[in-house]
């Protein structure tokens, strides 16, 4: 009974050393995978600070509060030795910016998580179409098109096209489809429904002959819902339009 009290005083002696001594407190808090949101920010979030007991911190509330910062996807908190907390974050990936009576982010998976600010980097496509009010009463829908959306630019760019027209804006259309504005001078082309990548290869084909006659267009019309392979081009600065079949019997 004695050797049993006297270990059980240890115990209780050794778990008061861990729980309260300095020797585990939190020295350090390591971040990695950061580049937009800050580390001040998150830490200004978590309910764990520096100094607190490393054994008894509440990891999973402090990856809770991270996570609510709009960047931050998801974030895994380890303890480490000497005493310190790791934190990795994994953050969204901005893909286009959307007009919602304000402009704001979508990340890869068509989700808004933010409203844009200076220095967000907003160097990308704009999807417009839709109000703050169709995303507040029809968010499922919307995300829909904002998905659509994302895989007219992926498809703009596996066609090589982002290089010399990256996509300034791409309009969602109930009756008419997609329309996209692209390039330095706001090149109109028109894809409305129906498989993307067909239309994009007839595109970069009638462009490339409008080069080699040393002429641009100030649109390009794929939408025609009777003759799918029929292309429109309105030649910049003509007025007039020409129509082309890309097709077996077209040129």
């Amino acid at each position: 009974m004695a050797l049993a009290a006297a270990l059980a005083a240890s115990g209780w002696a050794g778990w008061r050393w861990l729980t309260t001594g300095d020797a585990m407190r939190i020295r350090e808090i390591r971040f990695t995978g950061l580049s937009s949101a800050g580390a001040d920010e998150l830490l200004e979030r978590s309910p764990v600070k520096r100094g607190e007991n490393l054994l008894t911190a509440d990891v999973e509330a402090a990856e809770r509060a991270m996570a609510r910062e709009p960047w931050v996807e998801r974030v895994e908190i380890r303890r480490r030795w000497p005493p310190a907390l790791e934190v990795r974050v994994t953050e969204r990936e901005a893909a286009a910016l959307v007009d919602l009576g304000g402009l704001y982010l979508v990340d890869r998976q068509a989700r808004v998580f933010k409203r844009a600010q200076p220095g967000d980097g907003l160097d990308l496509p704009l999807v417009t179409g839709f109000s703050r009010d169709d995303y507040v009463q029809r968010r499922a829908d919307v995300e829909a098109l904002l998905g659509g959306a994302l895989q007219v630019a992926g498809a703009w760019a596996e066609a090589g096209l982002d290089r010399s027209l990256p996509l300034s804006e791409i309009h969602l259309d109930g009756v008419d489809g997609v329309t996209v504005y692209a390039g330095e001078e706001g090149l109109q082309v028109r894809l409305g429904t129906g498989e993307t990548a067909p239309k994009l290869a007839r595109l970069k084909a009638v462009l490339a002959a409008l080069r080699a006659d040393g002429k641009r267009a100030d649109s390009v019309l794929l939408d025609n819902r009777a003759h799918p392979s029929w292309v429109t081009v309105r030649p910049g600065g003509s007025g007039g339009a020409r129509v082309a079949g890309t097709g077996p019997r077209g040129s």
